[in-house]
């Protein structure tokens, strides 16, 4: 895989704001509401965010239904490994205020994989077709 760093950089900054969107939202719905719900709740409206600012600022993409579908895609396998990563850390007793952070370390390289896939794939068979 041919690294670009810069886009590496910008997806650090953009997954930085969307795991930080997505805890506050979690912090604060946790108070009133089940971890998984909150964390779920969390998880979605980041996601949003996070598809608008990755298309436009990290692989600067149009966001269009083909990437979108493709970024559900990948998000659906991260948010499995989110709830499973979740659940298993409130298992072993880690505080739900503090369970989050480790599901981000291993889950956000993972992440970084897929959805750089979505964004290139495109790209790399037009590339080969010419």
């Amino acid at each position: 895989m041919n690294v670009n760093w810069n886009e590496v950089i910008r997806f650090g900054v953009v997954g930085v704001f969307a795991t930080l969107l997505h805890y506050g939202i979690y912090w604060v719905l946790n108070h009133y509401m089940n971890a998984n719900i909150a964390y779920t709740i969390g998880y979605l409206l980041s996601f949003i965010c996070n598809f608008f600012l990755s298309s436009y600022f990290t692989f600067k993409s149009k966001a269009s239904v083909k990437r979108g579908i493709g970024f559900i895609g990948a998000h659906l396998n991260n948010y499995l490994l989110h709830m499973i990563l979740l659940n298993l850390f409130l298992y072993l007793g880690v505080s739900e205020t503090l369970a989050p952070v480790p599901v981000y370390l291993i889950a956000v390289p993972v992440n970084f994989i897929l959805v750089r896939w979505v964004f290139k794939h495109n790209k790399t068979i037009r590339k080969s077709e010419n």
